[in-house]
């Protein structure tokens, strides 16, 4: 039934079209459809038919719709919701904080353990002076009286030590010098705070004896407060740290790098 109700219009306009045509007709053509028979009137009525349909496509609009697009990767209602409660001032909001969160991150300053890894450029094996570089002491001689760590070095040292195979080393002129020196860096906690064993703190009896460690050990880096050694092992060692505390001495070679001390070189002094 509601099909028939719906055609309705469409027949009421089909008869008024063919009324129409055939009142024009008649005035060209001297033949009166009351003449026709039924064959004749069903071609009119298709050819009325015909007509309007052709009229109604070209009313029809020429640009067709175009479905809208989807948007990639759009954020769930759900998600929405919960972080902005589905009002536009919400969602402003939300999308603010979260770009405002990305710069934040992007900006945040490197931690020293990452500093580390980027100045040693990831190497796995250091080797390290004790005298003028770990410690306060820059002779021999003042190691039998004394012996005392860096306390601005210790937090260096350590992340030295969570991704490098670190050895330490040095000229002692006497046991009793020796025992001073484990004695002074266990109290500051290197051996239970970090990776250092006792058996990588190294000590020789003269210059000569230290660099042979080091050609030995061959480290990624060695760090050095005597010039001389470091002249001597630039031809072996990839890379070379010279701390020249009130220097700015320089060299010409590109392997080795100079600095007042060892914690400035990471940007902590």
């Amino acid at each position: 039934m509601s099909d028939e109700h719906s055609n309705e219009p469409l027949l009421q306009l089909i008869k008024k079209f063919g009324g129409y045509l055939s009142l024009k007709m008649s005035k060209l053509f001297p033949i009166s459809l009351r003449n026709l028979d039924s064959h004749s009137v069903g071609a009119v009525a298709g050819l009325a038919v015909a007509i309007l349909f052709t009229w109604r496509f070209l009313r029809s609009p020429s640009t067709p719709r175009r479905p809208p697009k989807r948007q990639a990767n759009a954020p769930s209602s759900s998600s929405i919701s919960s972080n902005a409660n589905l009002t536009p001032s919400g969602l402003e909001s939300y999308l603010e904080d979260s770009q405002t969160q990305d710069v934040d991150d992007f900006f945040q300053p490197p931690t020293l353990g990452q500093v580390v890894r980027q100045r040693l450029s990831e190497g796995r094996k250091v080797t390290c002076r004790l005298l003028g570089v770990i410690l306060e002491e820059t002779t021999p001689e003042e190691l039998q009286k004394h012996a005392t760590v860096k306390s601005s070095v210790l937090e260096v040292l350590l992340e030295i030590t969570k991704c490098c195979d670190l050895y330490l080393m040095e000229r002692v002129l006497d046991d009793e010098s020796e025992k001073r020196v484990v004695l002074a860096l266990e109290d500051a906690g290197v051996f239970t705070s970090g990776g250092l064993v006792k058996d990588k703190v190294l000590f020789c009896s003269t210059e000569i004896g230290r660099t042979s460690f080091v050609r030995q050990l061959e480290p990624d880096w060695h760090m050095e407060s005597n010039i001389e050694v470091v002249t001597q092992l630039s031809r072996f060692i990839k890379y070379q740290l010279h701390i020249a505390p009130g220097r700015t001495e320089r060299t010409s070679s590109a392997n080795i790098f100079s600095s007042l001390s060892l914690e400035q070189f990471f940007g902590c002094g």
